[in-house]
């Protein structure tokens, strides 16, 4: 029989945003960005309060559907825990729909709010193995996941032996000269509406580029970031996506005519810029400027951290 945690227990977490792909690495490789979103929870007597400052404000649901409460629900029952009640604040910097990975950071930052509920009560909490997979089964692939969980670059992958699917990844180590620049538009898309462009199949030759390219990539990022423009070409998702976002396949060309290595952000329609300078093209920061993309330089983002009590951001 699942716990009832007894009211007035705080906690708090903060999660990264993600990139995913990154290229050619489709559905496995990602990279943790510094914007964070942050949840902060009280256990209550009863009830539900949800409550949302800042991205999706006035936007997205405010009760048991509302994607956070979801996770966790699904951590909570995980750890063998209950709430009678619950009031739930998020404090959201990531944006939505731009293909930043908000949708797992919120699953991720409410799987790990969890355990800053249950070790109050002497309860062991989810470790990062277990968070991998809990996200990941909201999500379906655990490349997002993965990185807002162990923070960094990450290589994930799944196996599909028993009735759910089993993810795992491990982290890699960004090389320090890499200069990471995302670029966002004001414009939306969802994962799904753009993962139906996809073919169901590909040719062995364009399986066998992104291959290469994928596993030329881990080089690039760790050891070698002077591959990086031959590393991130793509040719499973990237051209299939472009007609749904002109502006963004458009200011991918640019980049990259410019000597950047340059990407989608997951599935769009943020950009992300990988460079070994300090600074983007003047022609690539006016493109964006005149698009509606807003861009700056961002670090490499760290793990998701959770706290007992409601101070956890610095």
């Amino acid at each position: 029989m699942n716990q009832t945690l007894p009211a007035g227990l705080t906690a708090a977490a903060v999660v990264a945003a993600s990139s995913a792909n990154l290229g050619p690495g489709f559905d496995s490789l990602g990279l943790a960005l510094s914007l964070y979103d942050e949840i902060v929870v009280e256990t209550t007597e009863s009830g539900l309060v949800v409550e949302v400052e800042g991205q999706g404000a006035g936007q997205v649901p405010l009760d048991s559907t509302h994607l956070v409460v979801r996770a966790i629900e699904h951590g909570l029952q995980s750890a063998g825990a209950k709430v009678s009640g619950l009031k739930v604040l998020c404090r959201n910097d990531i944006p939505h729909s731009r293909g930043l990975g908000s949708s797992a950071a919120a699953v991720v930052g409410g799987l790990a709010v969890v355990n800053g509920l249950v070790t109050q009560v002497g309860s062991k909490p989810l470790d990062d193995t277990e968070l991998i997979q809990l996200a990941s089964e909201f999500e379906g692939h655990p490349d997002n996941a993965s990185a807002s969980v162990l923070g960094g670059a990450v290589v994930s992958w799944s196996e599909h032996e028993g009735v759910l699917p089993r993810y795992s990844a491990v982290p890699v180590r960004l090389h320090p000269d890499i200069h990471l620049f995302p670029a966002i538009p004001e414009e939306r898309s969802s994962t799904a509406e753009t993962r139906v462009l996809l073919p169901d199949q590909v040719s062995h030759t364009d399986a066998r580029f992104n291959l290469s390219r994928a596993a030329l990539l881990v080089v690039a990022l760790t050891q070698r970031p002077d591959l990086l423009m031959e590393a991130t070409e793509d040719v499973l998702h990237q051209p299939q996506r472009a007609a749904a976002m002109p502006r963004s396949a458009e200011y991918l060309q640019i980049l990259r005519r410019c000597g950047v290595a340059a990407v989608l952000s997951g599935a769009g329609p943020a950009v992300i810029a990988l460079s070994t300078q300090p600074e983007l093209p003047v022609e690539a920061l006016d493109y964006g400027i005149a698009n509606g993309f807003t861009v700056s330089e961002m670090t490499v983002g760290e793990g998701v951290r959770w706290t007992s009590g409601a101070a956890v951001r610095t």
